[in-house]
């Protein structure tokens, strides 16, 4: 009835779904309204995940008819009586379900699977109702409360140290529907991914595909060590290596454009920079697609290296972050040099060669932690000092790998500098940094103003920080 709303919302159906065998005044209730026993439901629910995320889209109307009511009852009605009733909503289960029918025995714990199973399967289902109906309102971005579906994909070895143990899930949101990322990324060869693995990989992922040229981004512990752009992808990859080649040994590369044959072969033979002998060794190899040639080659590098093959992270996603009993959500960070003004406040103008320095330099150091430095030139990572609880250190490091090369570069900073006499801006002004670009917003900003026009550097605030923790 009511155009096929209303078809198995029935005590008909649901009394002889919930009725307890066991209970001699279940059965006689049955027995008065004559409703017969099931033993087994099998339910598949209406598709309302594949409409409501489907390329052709669909109206709100459709939305509506296509969420399950009957079903989702019916499933719940079974995995509540579970001790009499088999409930079934994965076509996985069959052979399973099969076999324990065979056997002619009963077991506990797997009718308690599948009613796990089925109260999982209708949270899921209903978690992306939730999420669809809250999209449709004109509600704030952060809903009072909602529900993350997560899919295990794989049981890892280890987490992030050999006595935790670990796995990974795929979140099943809708919003994350053909939304990119390493989660959805197709592993072509190497051993299976790591707890460490997935992070390093993420941040390589996520850092290179911020840039428009050919790049080359190599990562190491969640920092980008080596980055560089070039119309050829081959010395794009051999500067983002000598950035840092003690750090990139043993690290994730990745890459925003096509691996084919040749720069397979120098993935595969590219020595290290510090003794010219050393094959350069990594853990992943990522990017938005292989030649065939290139796979091949690749592959042949090492039984072990694992080899990806992702698409780019949409912008605009909710970003989530575990804390000891609660989570912190954000927007994601998603801001590029095009959208922000690099504002000139020194006396000395920045020629275009050192403004773009000091953006790509600015993106870089979006991606490393903080108390973050970059020094860059000519579109290729110099130097570059992370995590330091001092933002002097950060530089030290950064310059010290750097070295005479600093000289005319551009030098970026995730946050504002706290003082510039003495301190971080004047040490830059001195090691003969050409341009500055920061956030601004420090009570001693004058300062930071006064030093580079003593020392004639240019300085830039974006007025954007770019804390990573």
């Amino acid at each position: 009835m009511l155009d096929g709303r209303v078809k198995t919302l029935h005590p008909s159906i649901h009394g002889g779904i919930l009725a307890k065998r066991d209970q001699k005044h279940h059965m006689e209730a049955l027995n008065k309204h004559g409703i017969g026993t099931f033993d087994i439901v099998v339910v598949n629910l209406y598709p309302f995940y594949d409409k409501v995320s489907s390329k052709s889209g669909i109206t709100f109307d459709d939305g509506i008819e296509n969420i399950d009511i009957g079903g989702p009852a019916m499933i719940r009605a079974a995995a509540k009586n579970h001790k009499d009733v088999l409930v079934v909503v994965d076509s996985k289960d069959y052979a399973d379900l099969l076999e324990f029918l065979k056997s002619g025995k009963d077991d506990e714990q797997f009718r308690r699977k599948l009613a796990w199973k089925a109260f999982q399967h209708v949270a899921s289902y209903d978690s992306a109702v939730s999420e669809w109906l809250w999209k449709q309102t004109a509600g704030d971005k952060f809903p009072p409360s909602f529900t993350v579906p997560l899919s295990l994909k794989s049981s890892l070895r280890y987490g992030e140290n050999p006595h935790q143990k670990a796995a990974f899930y795929v979140d099943k949101s809708l919003s994350e529907v053909r939304a990119g990322g390493i989660a959805t990324a197709i592993q072509h060869h190497g051993k299976e991914m790591s707890y460490n693995n997935y992070l390093d990989a993420d941040a390589a992922w996520n850092c290179v595909t911020e840039f428009e040229d050919p790049t080359c981004v190599i990562v190491k512990h969640t920092n980008p060590c080596g980055v560089a752009s070039r119309e050829n992808i081959l010395e794009a990859y051999r500067l983002a290596v000598r950035a840092d080649p003690v750090s990139a040994f043993g690290g994730i590369v990745a890459f925003n454009v096509e691996v084919d044959e040749a720069l397979a072969k120098d993935i595969r033979e590219f020595r290290s920079p510090t003794d010219g002998e050393t094959r350069m060794f990594y853990e992943i190899v990522i990017a938005p697609k292989y030649t065939e040639k290139g796979l091949e080659t690749l592959r042949g590098k090492s039984k072990t290296l694992r080899i990806l093959e992702a698409s780019k992270n949409e912008k605009g996603k909710l970003s989530l972050r575990q804390v000891g009993g609660g989570w912190l959500a954000q927007d994601s960070d998603d801001l590029n040099p095009k959208d922000i003004q690099f504002n000139t406040v020194a006396e000395k103008t920045p020629v275009q060669s050192e403004l773009s320095d000091a953006k790509f330099a600015w993106l870089c150091v979006k991606h490393v932690k903080s108390n973050a430095i970059v020094i860059a030139k000519n579109k290729c990572m110099l130097g570059m000092g992370s995590g330091q609880p001092n933002r002097v250190e950060s530089l030290r490091i950064a310059f010290r790998k750097a070295g005479e090369e600093a000289k005319g570069a551009a030098l970026a900073s995730d946050a504002f500098f706290p003082f510039a006499w003495n301190d971080a801006v004047e040490e830059a002004c001195q090691n003969g940094i050409g341009v500055i670009a920061e956030p601004g917003g420090s009570i001693r900003d004058a300062d930071a103003i006064d030093c580079c026009n003593k020392y004639g550097v240019s300085l830039l605030f974006t007025n954007v920080r770019h804390f990573r923790h």
